[in-house]
């Protein structure tokens, strides 16, 4: 598995880039984004200007990870980022994340970046199996990620104190053989005997 190669994923609403140094200053904008503090976990730690200075300029050498900026084609304007990472040799799988700042929402931009880069894990990289979690009140999040392929896998009942109530997380992934059959566009190949595997 070759991680080391950080491509230029490009599509119809967003290109996908390797992150460079430069790109701390706007991404520290879009984490501290209050939508964006709602709907992602505690980073574990305080982060810093200079601390993501250090992590988004390190991006580009990381041989068991993938990490890639999400930018406007029209002007190149970062909008957030996607990433594959907690990488399982043995059983070929990645989990996802991905956040976008506010001006990248509502366009269609999280779902094509999310296609992109899925897509590149299994056709470049030769994944088996992408997984992902998200709280259960991130509805917006669940909707694109089920619209491109992830089929729900359980939840995990209360698992964090948020805001003043308990919350659940919900667990999703997609498969190698789900995705080879749709592509991220289950919805258009429900006629496939596969696709009642991969459509809720």
């Amino acid at each position: 598995m070759d991680f080391s190669l950080k491509p230029v994923l490009t599509g119809d609403r967003t290109v996908l880039r390797p992150f460079t140094e430069a790109d701390a200053k706007r991404m520290w904008e879009i984490i501290n984004d209050p939508e964006v503090r709602h709907f992602t976990g505690s980073p574990g730690r305080e982060l810093t200007p200079e601390l993501l200075r250090d992590w988004y300029g390190s991006r580009s050498a990381q041989p068991d990870r993938l990490d890639l900026a999400v930018t406007d084609p029209a002007d190149g304007e970062l909008l957030g980022e996607v990433v594959l990472h907690e990488w399982e040799p043995e059983s070929r799988t990645c989990t996802f994340r991905t956040l976008i700042g506010a001006r990248g929402r509502g366009r269609g931009i999280g779902t094509e970046a999310a296609r992109l880069i899925v897509d590149y894990g299994f056709e470049a990289l030769g994944l088996h199996r992408v997984q992902l979690d998200a709280y259960g009140y991130n509805h917006r999040a669940l909707r694109v990620y089920e619209k491109v392929g992830f089929v729900l896998e359980g939840t995990r009942r209360e698992v964090e104190w948020r805001d003043g109530a308990w919350v659940d997380e919900v667990l999703m992934a997609v498969l190698d053989h789900q995705w080879a059959v749709h592509r991220g566009h289950p919805q258009a190949d429900r006629g496939h005997p596969e696709a009642a595997v991969t459509a809720r």
